[in-house]
């Protein structure tokens, strides 16, 4: 039989978004496995207090400067990898941005943002490595997803739209890469408590603070609500993912897609075996859209 380079040792793994939350405990936990890691981010400060974690615990871990919504910046983060270590073997699409609106009020450039950051770069950074994978015949690209990726709800739209397209696009890589040796991988994290949660509260000010004058003001006030119950109830930190991300580098060969947490479980099961009305009439309840309707049956009464 004819060796199969895609089961070779894989090391050199580029995590996005590799300096906060979810990126960052993936990269440190790679590191302290053995592969040679670079966590790439924008902020100068995260970046250098990640050099400095790394430099104290003797760790295979170099942070790396890119924007990702930069066409130009990606380019030279994966030269300057090639150029120090050679290919990368592991590309983890970590970064992510969400932007809490109703889709009929959210700013066009406000889509074209989570769509860059969270589809547009993903697809643009698989593109420029796959070339030398397919080479090679192995490799891996991993792509952090959301429960939001199966199950849209009020207010999470535009997020949830463009975790549905990378949801897509990699299950149509996954099958075109097959015969390459080259393994896709999709994990669908639930809320975990990291800073996208607080950035993602600053990027969405400008609708949380005109919602009381919106026509939305009661699905605004339902979505804030539940958003705040799962806060609470969710224990999962960065570290529960980042184990996931090890899974499924080292699975031989991975699941096409992990869940991540037991919300998440929940509602990817509820979607599977749940018809649309159903599932609708558990999130009016759950977003309590039922009661802001009739509010808005007896204002017209009025």
């Amino acid at each position: 039989m004819a060796r199969d380079p895609s089961q070779e040792k894989l090391s050199t793994v580029l995590v996005t978004g590799g300096t906060d939350g979810l990126g960052r405990a993936s990269a440190i936990l790679l590191a302290e496995r053995g592969y040679r890691v670079f966590a790439a981010g924008r902020n100068p400060e995260k970046l250098a207090a990640l050099s400095k974690l790394a430099h104290q615990r003797n760790l295979p871990l170099e942070p790396l400067e890119l924007d990702v919504s930069d066409a130009a910046s990606g380019e030279r983060a994966i030269a300057e990898i090639e150029r120090r270590v050679g290919p990368v073997d592991i590309l983890v699409n970590n970064a992510g941005i969400a932007i809490g609106a109703v889709m009929e009020e959210i700013a066009q450039a406000d889509l074209r943002k989570v769509f860059e950051t969270n589809f547009f770069s993903p697809i643009r950074l698989a593109q420029r490595v796959l070339p030398e994978m397919r080479r090679r015949r192995r490799g891996r690209i991993i792509n952090m997803s959301s429960i939001s990726g199966k199950v849209a709800i009020p207010v999470m739209g535009t997020y949830a739209a463009s975790k549905h397209a990378l949801e897509a696009a990699s299950d149509a890589m996954r099958l075109e890469l097959y015969p390459f040796g080259i393994h896709v991988v999709l994990i669908e994290p639930g809320f975990i408590h990291t800073g996208m949660n607080r950035a993602a509260s600053e990027l969405s000010s400008a609708y949380t603070e005109a919602a009381e004058r919106s026509p939305y003001r009661g699905i605004y006030q339902g979505f804030l609500g539940e958003w705040e119950n799962t806060r609470k109830a969710s224990r999962y930190q960065p570290e529960d993912c980042a184990r996931v991300v090890l899974r499924a580098m080292e699975d031989q060969p991975p699941k096409a897609r992990y869940a991540v947490t037991r919300r998440a479980k929940i509602g990817i099961l509820a979607k599977r075996l749940l018809s649309d009305r159903a599932l609708d009439n558990q999130f009016r309840k759950k977003f309590r859209l039922e009661e802001f309707r009739q509010s808005l049956l007896r204002e017209t009464e009025k």
